[in-house]
């Protein structure tokens, strides 16, 4: 399973470097967040493997919008957005254990509905996709984009502290704020598992 995770990670790394680094760096705040939620070993593991891979359906997508220096268009944006299917297509071939390929679809899902693709509301989305969302958004606004420079952590941590609208799960907020204001928390990309140990 290792192998499959690294071989995955490998092509969307050659297709998009920033993506693979963004994947590694999102895992690494969700399996944060997620061990102060509680979660068990299976479920960790569940969790890793679920935010390495959660952009993988970017390859699906023609680097030049991926890459675009400038803002997208609205053709160009609905493109990205078919990325979270686009993923859970890909992973549902795999004999991943658990659920992995239905928490990579619901990553851009909002409590109040107005995420992406399907429109979930609440108790429809799963733990380990709102996890996935707040790490998401957090690593994206902080850090350098084709389109913009960084904006910094604290402006990814007002994102989520100013959630007026509920599209965040409370917990993984509060949480998440914790890590950084309270722990010292820094994103960096995971150490992927040495395979040959494994």
């Amino acid at each position: 399973m290792e192998k499959i995770v690294n071989a995955l990670l490998a092509a969307i790394e050659i297709w998009d470097p920033y993506t693979a680094g963004h994947q590694k760096r999102v895992a690494t705040l969700s399996l944060a967040i997620a061990r102060e939620m509680g979660f068990n070993p299976k479920q960790l593991d569940t969790m890793r493997i679920s935010a390495v891979l959660h952009d993988i359906g970017k390859i699906n997508l023609p680097t030049e919008i991926l890459c675009k220096p400038g803002k997208l268009v609205p053709c160009e944006y609905n493109l990205i957005k078919i990325h979270s299917e686009a993923g859970y297509q890909i992973l549902k071939k795999i004999d991943f254990p658990e659920k992995i390929a239905e928490i990579v679809y619901q990553h851009h899902e909002s409590l109040d509905g107005s995420g992406y693709p399907r429109g979930l509301k609440g108790d429809e989305i799963c733990t380990e996709a709102r996890i996935l969302h707040i790490a998401d958004v957090v690593e994206a606004i902080s850090s350098n984009r084709p389109y913009r420079p960084a904006n910094g952590i604290e402006d990814a941590l007002q994102e989520i502290e100013n959630d007026v609208n509920g599209k965040y799960d409370t917990d993984a907020c509060k949480i998440c704020l914790s890590l950084f204001r309270d722990q010292n928390f820094e994103l960096k990309e995971i150490q992927l598992r040495d395979i040959e140990r494994t």
